[in-house]
């Protein structure tokens, strides 16, 4: 059943995508090639052109034909308000064929100015454009009756503000008139006035960029001097990207040795903690150290000799029964003190309990 349903699927799309490869417009081939240039087809010679209003390509086209929407313009340095004003032409009405008319560059520079992009140039970028069905070179300046019946132009799409050139106020003017216009909203902030300005206004900075990039002088219009100083600016603008770099580098560098001194910090940190707790844990008051201490000192205790107490005379008592102090010679006599008639009373008392 899955299968069937897939073919039939497949069936339709393809009932679907047929009419509108037979009327010249959709797919184009499923957008895989450029858009082809003008030039008439097998489709139009056959069919005659029918002038169509705007209500009824609104309602819907002819069965046999897309609507024929044309839009001219010099789209030099094509750019992405190009591509949106395409798209809003290409989708004005249901089923459009979209053509697209290039001006050379004869006529361009003429009547508007010089262009950056040769005429070649602006046709192929106009072919690679998603929503261009046809493109026709050579676009004349202002849109005559036979250039539209050639064509079989519908349509022509344009922005609605009056476009003054070659002394006329808006050359859009009796397409205007002729119920045949429709209008096209311009994109803000992007131009091909715009692009040139820029470019104007930094010529310094892209000659440069031309130059290290291996443009000549000869080719960039420079003269000797000047290719110089830009060099020169260059070789400068090298010097402080590199010392630049270096700057960063030497950022990273000491960013880099203050994080590692933050881990040693923390590290150290950590490490004295465990210290601390494990000299705690073994010198602490309730632990191995204190009863080490405490039993050193019973040691030194047991080792060392008492000392005499402070009231014990100085001399044994059979010394004192030994001499009297009658045999001691005068000159052998201490000097007199405080306390040595306390000491010679003493003895001599106990000198007398003895005999």
């Amino acid at each position: 059943m899955a299968r069937r349903r897939r073919g039939r699927s497949s069936n339709n799309n393809q009932h679907q995508s047929s009419p509108q490869n037979r009327r010249g417009g959709g797919t184009r081939k499923a957008l895989r090639e450029p858009a082809p240039f003008s030039k008439p087809t097998s489709y139009e010679a056959e069919n005659p052109h029918e002038k169509l209003t705007i209500a009824q390509a609104r309602k819907g086209t002819p069965a046999h034909r897309p609507v024929r929407v044309y839009a001219d313009g010099i789209f030099d340095l094509f750019h992405s308000g190009h591509a949106r004003a395409l798209m809003q032409a290409k989708n004005v009405f249901p089923n459009t064929h979209l053509i697209v008319g290039v001006c050379s560059d004869e006529l361009t520079h003429k009547l508007k100015g010089y262009t950056v992009m040769s005429e070649d140039e602006r046709y192929d970028a106009l072919r690679h454009c998603r929503y261009v069905d046809e493109v026709v070179r050579d676009a004349p300046w202002t849109l005559t009756p036979e250039f539209l019946k050639k064509h079989k132009i519908d349509f022509v799409a344009h922005d609605d503000i009056p476009y003054t050139s070659a002394g006329s106020e808006d050359v859009y003017k009796h397409i205007k008139e002729a119920g045949m216009f429709v209008a096209t909203q311009r994109t803000e902030g992007i131009s091909t006035s715009d692009l040139i300005t820029r470019i104007v206004r930094d010529y310094d900075v892209y000659v440069r960029r031309n130059l290290q990039r291996g443009y000549t002088a000869r080719e960039l219009n420079v003269g000797f001097l000047k290719e110089n100083k830009f060099r020169l600016q260059n070789q400068v603008d090298k010097m402080k990207e590199t010392v630049r770099t270096v700057e960063e580098k030497s950022k990273h560098f000491v960013n880099r040795v203050e994080e590692k001194s933050q881990d040693l910090i923390l590290k150290w940190e950590e490490k004295s903690r465990e210290f601390i707790g494990n000299f705690l844990e073994l010198f602490g008051p309730d632990k191995a150290w204190h009863v080490i201490q405490e039993r050193s000192g019973r040691m030194l205790q047991a080792l060392s000799p008492y000392s005499s107490p402070r009231g014990s005379p100085s001399s044994s008592p059979t010394r004192a029964r030994s001499l009297s102090p009658d045999s001691l010679p005068s000159s052998a006599s201490p000097p007199s003190s405080p306390s040595s008639p306390k000491k010679t009373s003493r003895s001599s008392v106990k000198a007398a309990s003895g005999y």
